[in-house]
């Protein structure tokens, strides 16, 4: 990758870290202010939704005003989503507050998914993309630990994340251009079996060329995404302290650090039916163990390790195949086309995981995260060329 999308990938990765840092600590405050694990999923729905709702205008407005102009006002509305919360406290002004962060996690997502996949050398997309995830997912997993390592509060975890974020803004000032930076030629180049590249394709267009594809990132956002918050919250109703309920937060981003640069290297040289079904059998292991939790509390750290390492990992497929499929310009409407996959994931998963577990406590998580990894084992059988080219 060159030198600019480097300093764009590194600033998203700030932004990632920051928001691992904040969103379970906001669960267990809602949680501890007497709210449900319902209100706690709807709330971290709030973000997510509203990134499903703009990832797919994001390529029209990246053609008319470019990722990068696009990334660095993004960061700037995370940032200022996130004094906010540290600074209101009523769970209106959140929420507005949670809608704001949530378009500019669209714009800084598929501005930064976008470049990579363009920018990339096709036989190393694997190890890129995967390279990419996996600092994703240090960022995830260094966040959580964050209250508990260094004894701060509430308040100043949030605080500490608007500085995290800050710097990320200034990582963007006096970004080069990418005008003179070339694209790899076979990015360039169309399969034989698809259109030109126009720039013009639509993030809908992406979708229905591949929708199996977009259905597994789906269920990579409810498992690395939608769990975050409920879990957290799950915990403290279970009467763990605030940084053993976030801690289990934290797992889940250990799993999705340690697996991603491995998935892309799977990426480079395995049958995609065969890693999609494995990932689909591994997530279908874990809804059961989820099941034995009440008994056993130990696996709710398993479980989330699982979660956030296999959901991951879908996502990072998905979009490495993308990266083949897609040339040129529509490369931002194949990754906006994941990215509204994984995104409705992430935004639905907190609203159904609570309500089944508050409704039908761990069996009912199970039950539905179970039906969620038998569907991927479904959709893999769907991808029997050679590789995931």
């Amino acid at each position: 990758m060159h030198h600019p999308v480097v300093r764009i990938a590194l600033a998203t990765g700030l932004l990632v870290a920051s928001f691992s840092m904040y969103a379970p600590v906001l669960a267990v405050l809602l949680q501890q202010r007497g709210h449900g694990v319902a209100v706690v999923g709807a709330f971290a729905m709030i973000g997510f939704g509203c990134i499903a709702v703009l990832i797919p205008v994001m390529p029209k407005i990246f053609a008319r005003w470019g990722e990068i102009r696009v990334c660095r006002l993004g960061n700037v509305l995370q940032l200022l989503s996130t004094i906010g919360y540290a600074v209101f406290d009523e769970l209106w002004i959140w929420c507005a507050f949670a809608v704001m962060g949530g378009c500019g996690a669209a714009a800084v997502w598929n501005a930064t998914e976008a470049l990579i996949a363009r920018y990339s050398q096709p036989d190393r997309r694997g190890r890129i993309t995967g390279l990419y995830q996996t600092l994703l997912g240090a960022a995830m997993a260094g966040g959580p630990f964050v209250p508990a390592l260094f004894h701060i509060s509430a308040t100043e975890t949030l605080v500490a994340a608007s500085v995290v974020q800050a710097l990320s803004v200034l990582l963007l000032m006096r970004l080069p251009s990418l005008d003179g930076f070339k694209v790899p030629p076979k990015a360039q180049e169309p399969a034989s079996h698809q259109a030109p590249a126009t720039g013009e394709m639509s993030t809908w267009h992406a979708l229905k060329r591949v929708p199996a594809l977009a259905l597994i990132a789906f269920a990579g956002g409810v498992f690395e995404s939608g769990l975050g918050s409920v879990s957290a919250a799950n915990g403290a109703t279970l009467g763990m302290t605030m940084a053993a309920a976030v801690s289990i937060v934290g797992a889940l981003g250990v799993g999705s650090f340690l697996c991603q640069f491995p998935a892309g290297l799977m990426a480079d040289h395995w049958l995609p039916s065969r890693v999609f079904g494995a990932a689909g059998f591994t997530l279908l292991a874990s809804s059961l163990m989820m099941a034995a939790s009440p008994h056993a509390p130990w696996l709710l750290w398993a479980c989330a390790f699982i979660w956030g390492g296999v959901g991951g990992a879908l996502y990072t497929l998905s979009m490495i195949r993308v990266a083949h499929q897609f040339s040129g310009q529509d490369t931002a409407a194949g990754s906006a086309a994941m990215i509204t996959g994984y995104t409705l994931g992430g935004a639905l998963g907190p609203l159904v995981s609570g309500a089944a577990l508050q409704a039908f406590a761990a069996p009912g998580l199970a039950l539905w995260l179970g039906s969620l990894s038998i569907l991927v084992m479904l959709l893999a059988t769907r991808f029997r060329t050679p590789k995931i080219v």
